[in-house]
């Protein structure tokens, strides 16, 4: 039912990466929440690591909003279900305003999320090496789409008093609003390696104090209730919420998500069929979680859950069974290669994924369970799984995807269409036995993952909610008894 959604909102956004867009969404979030408000967090783009910090910040989950890998329909409905109930929503652009999916226009940009939720934006600028010229800077992204409204700016790395004089006096002549002005202090910056800012859960306790001191400064720096009545003013959004219980019945495929009629064109297809319902009693998903496997969408679990699943989180690093009664295993991503001797020391719980695994269990691995499926990484034992090694590379492999499911798994049937995203700085050498998950149709033609048996393993980062049947096939493949437990 199409639903008027009346919760403030605003759109954090920058003219390029670095310019401060998560010191500022997050100070933001953390301040609000401070004086009383529910404040739903988002981030647009398929990043997992700033939601960890936004979620910190509200403590509510924080969700994503990728018009790539959900499609721009989903937006709004995501977009509702996430802040239902709240008092403000703040969501954290990606890249430069208008920045996307390489060679699709506005496709996946912050801009482009802004206008499906008619949000206004808030515009951070790096002002370090600027003055007078900011007003140029500022005017062209505020021209550049006049369906984009650009509701003021928020100056970030100010150097002096005299310096923010001039950046104010050249914003007044272009009649835009300085809503904030930020000075630089490096103490509050979150650490950073080889894939961004290091996740809330390898520092929780850092970044709690991390988190306090950015609320301290936006709270200094900014004009609060100007942002506030900026964010009232955006008009009522006309959508259905997202739900995950809705979303699993029969709706009509999105046509980049039906399977095919026949294999995937230049690929060969395996079969194996689709999994059988089980006996009705609730099957227990494990999910990997700890600091090594951080990297998670909030839908996943509640698909899962609505899809008749109890789902239960088990840290890799420190838990050496699976949880009792477990018959579905979900790895997602993370930092494995990080805690590659931690995680090899763990020899009980690598023999009991092994042996779920052997057993015709249904195994789901990203990016990061790929590598903790692995015979090695980096030399250290993993679980064995696969027969494939896997090494750091200094080579980044970064993009969107789109991909068809070449085996039928317990994810997919064969022919099923996704989009999703790679974001890894490590390679596998696989070795034989074993189907490949997904052909990649664009950027690059190529075949990718690991399917045997009721594993499925993959670089291949995606998000459920685009396909929701991903999380009921692999329910009822955790509900079923497999041959080689019969």
């Amino acid at each position: 039912m199409v639903t008027s959604i009346n919760v403030p909102r605003l759109v954090v956004a920058a003219p390029s990466s670095g310019s401060g867009k998560t010191t500022v969404a997050t100070g933001l979030m953390a301040a609000f929440s401070e004086r009383g408000l529910a404040v739903s967090p988002h981030k647009a783009g398929p990043d997992y690591i700033d939601p960890g910090y936004h979620a910190l910040a509200t403590g509510r989950p924080g969700r994503n909003l990728d018009a790539f890998m959900c499609g721009p329909d989903l937006v709004a409905p995501l977009f509702a279900h996430g802040a239902a109930g709240c008092d403000l929503a703040v969501v954290e652009g990606v890249m430069g305003l208008y920045d996307g999916a390489a060679g699709r226009g506005e496709l996946a940009s912050t801009a482009q999320v802004a206008k499906l939720l008619r949000a206004p934006v808030v515009l951070v600028v790096d002002a370090s090496s600027q003055s007078r010229s900011v007003a140029a800077l500022v005017h062209g992204f505020a021209s550049f789409d006049p369906q984009v409204r650009l509701g003021g700016v928020i100056l970030n790395k100010v150097g002096s008093d005299r310096h923010e004089a001039m950046l104010r006096e050249a914003l007044e002549e272009a009649g835009m609003p300085v809503l904030g002005v930020l000075r630089r202090v490096p103490q509050v910056a979150a650490p950073s390696r080889h894939l961004g800012l290091v996740p809330v859960a390898e520092r929780r306790a850092d970044a709690v104090s991390s988190v306090a001191a950015l609320a301290d400064q936006v709270r200094a720096g900014c004009d609060l209730e100007a942002l506030m009545a900026l964010a009232r003013s955006a008009p009522p959004l006309a959508c259905e919420a997202w739900a995950p219980e809705h979303a699993l019945l029969p709706h009509p495929a999105p046509a980049r998500n039906r399977p095919l009629s026949g294999p995937a064109p230049a690929f060969e297809a395996q079969g194996s069929g689709s999994a059988a319902p089980g006996s009705g009693a609730a099957p227990v998903i494990a999910v990997a979680g700890g600091p090594a496997f951080t990297f998670s969408y909030a839908e996943h679990a509640e698909l899962l859950t609505a899809a008749g699943a109890q789902v239960v989180t088990f840290d890799p690093l420190r838990d050496e069974a699976l949880p009792e009664g477990t018959t579905g295993l979900v790895i997602g991503g993370g930092f494995p290669e990080v805690y590659a001797p931690e995680l090899s020391a763990n020899e009980p719980l690598r023999k009991a994924v092994a042996a779920f695994a052997a057993a015709g269990r249904p195994v789901a691995a990203e990016c990061a369970g790929l590598l903790y499926l692995a015979r090695s990484l980096d030399g250290k034992p993993m679980c064995g799984v696969l027969d494939a090694d896997a090494r750091m590379s200094e080579r980044l492999t970064l993009g969107y995807r789109e991909a068809v499911a070449v085996s039928d798994s317990v994810l997919a049937v064969a022919g099923t269409r996704l989009r999703g995203h790679e974001f890894h700085r490590t390679v596998i050498e696989p070795g034989a036995g074993a189907a490949p998950a997904w052909g990649f149709t664009h950027p690059e033609r190529r075949v990718e993952g690991f399917v045997a048996g009721g594993v499925h393993a993959s670089y291949l980062h995606t998000h459920w909610a685009a396909e929701p049947s991903v999380a009921l096939r692999f329910a009822e493949a955790a509900a079923a008894r497999p041959a080689a437990l019969r």
